[in-house]
């Protein structure tokens, strides 16, 4: 190949190096480094290679193509197949942990069947990452390829994010999230940066945006009880009187449950209580750890979900004002596929007499709007402690804190942020909040609704803008 081919090869990304910045910044954030990544439809492997897997696999038809991305990238692997008859054989025999289609699914003449050749090379924690051009620019981007400004296209289905997600659902996957992104393509000093940071958020505006992005997974299949063990952690400081009836209403659940207490320096007799109780139920396994000199409901839980055997993990407070009968519905939703991050709603059913004095029902509504708005999923409710999650992908959320960082001395948003930074299908499910009947709240509404603020900052930073600038668009 000459260096006249190579040129021609790269004159498109070379001429619009913002817009496809862009693009890199998008999946870096979804795809986690270290990864098993498919590329379908990868050109010369600048992306692939972007996402810093550990073992790529790039397919494109585009034989020039795949013989520079080679020659560029040869720590990759690069096959010029066509897309609708991909084998991969050896290449893809252990599945991969993603799946990457970037602009290219409106190239494809039956994009069903490429998606369903996918398949294959898929399993339950794979992620189909499909991007593509919004088809409100269609007459825009024609224009820009008739001046010369953008890549010709000789074929293209222009569809939207609703025709992609039913293509999908044809192949068997199912919708995760989406997503929009770029109102402005091109780099101008400042005039960018407005747009792409702040107009391109805004209600309506999204609508206009460019890139639209879609995440799925492969449907899941059913699960039996046995196949699946359960953890409860049980946060608790100065619960003595709620113990009890925490040890008889938790229900069993899977093939094994098992009950930790974790215990924030009690001064009311809480651990004397645990241990009363795990001396009169044998037949439960009950176990009591002791938080030592950390601080907070999140330090609590992290030490409870380091110290679980289960397979699954889910949080239930001390205070009982979220009824542990309700686990049962969390574990079907989690067991049968629904969702992989269960998140419990204290606000779809009416609550007793005082079990959420007025402002901070007022402050729930107000956040569960905010936090949907800047996470991009469903959140009615971000702080009702009961969250369940399978132990796999708790784990793979805690070896990937570093980036939001130790922040949340709640829990519960080192829990959420970290599902949805990992592509987690995150479901609901109403529990009625009930009154407390023993004890008193350790929640401080004021300067715990500082913290709030603190926490919507950090989403917005961290993932409405996908952690801030890069270096291609500076």
């Amino acid at each position: 190949m000459t260096l006249q081919d190579e040129n021609a090869l790269l004159k498109w990304s070379r001429r619009n190096s913002y817009y496809y910045g862009w693009l890199e910044k998008i999946y870096r954030f979804v795809v986690r480094p270290g990864s098993r990544v498919l590329h379908v439809g990868c050109e010369c492997g600048d992306l692939l290679a972007a996402v810093k897997p550990a073992y790529g696999v790039g397919v494109d038809g585009d034989e020039k193509a795949i013989g520079l991305a080679k020659k560029r990238f040869p720590n990759l692997n690069f096959i010029a197949a066509n897309p609708q008859e991909m084998n991969l054989e050896d290449a893809g025999s252990q599945g991969f942990d993603y799946v990457l289609i970037c602009n290219s699914i409106g190239e494809w003449d039956d994009i069903q069947r490429v998606l369903e050749s996918i398949y294959p090379y898929t399993n339950e924690q794979t992620r189909i990452v499909i991007t593509y051009y919004n088809y409100l620019w269609e007459w825009i981007l024609r224009l820009g390829s008739y001046f010369g400004l953008r890549r010709p296209q000789k074929y293209q289905n222009w569809l939207p994010q609703q025709d992609i997600a039913n293509l999908l659902n044809l192949a068997n996957f199912d919708v995760i999230r989406s997503n929009s992104f770029v109102l402005f393509p091109k780099k101008i000093w400042l005039v960018s940066e407005f747009f792409n940071y702040i107009v391109s958020l805004l209600p309506g505006f999204r609508l206009c945006n460019l890139v639209n992005l879609v995440i799925a997974r492969r449907r899941p299949s059913f699960r039996a009880d046995k196949e699946l063990s359960v953890s409860v952690i049980v946060p608790c400081r100065n619960e003595r009187g709620n113990i009890e009836a925490a040890v008889k209403r938790i229900p069993d659940m899977g093939n094994r449950t098992e009950i930790i207490f974790v215990d924030g320096s009690s001064t009311d007799g809480t651990v004397k209580e645990i241990e009363k109780q795990i001396k009169e139920n044998p037949q439960r396994d009950i176990r009591l750890i002791h938080q030592g000199s950390g601080r907070g409901k999140g330090d609590a839980v992290r030490k409870g979900f380091a110290a679980a055997t289960g397979d699954v993990l889910v949080i239930q407070d001390a205070d009982l004002t979220a009824p542990p009968e309700d686990l049962t519905k969390f574990f079907t939703a989690l067991r049968d596929g629904q969702g992989e991050f269960i998140n419990g709603s204290r606000l779809v059913y009416p609550m007793e007499n005082e079990a959420m004095r007025f402002l901070n029902l007022i402050a729930n509504k107000f956040f569960g709007v905010l936090f949907t708005w800047l996470l991009g999923q469903r959140f009615r409710d971000t702080l009702c402690g009961t969250k369940m999650i399978r132990k796999r992908d708790y784990e793979i959320i805690a070896a990937n804190r570093s980036y939001f960082g130790e922040f949340d001395p709640f829990g519960d948003f080192d829990l959420i942020f970290g599902a949805v930074k990992q592509n987690l299908k995150v479901i609901e499910v109403p529990v009625r909040y009930k009154a407390r009947t023993y004890g008193e709240t350790n929640i401080s509404r004021f300067r715990h609704g500082l913290l709030l603020f603190r926490m919507s900052w950090i989403a917005f930073k961290k993932i409405k803008w996908l952690g801030g600038s890069t270096a291609e668009e500076t």
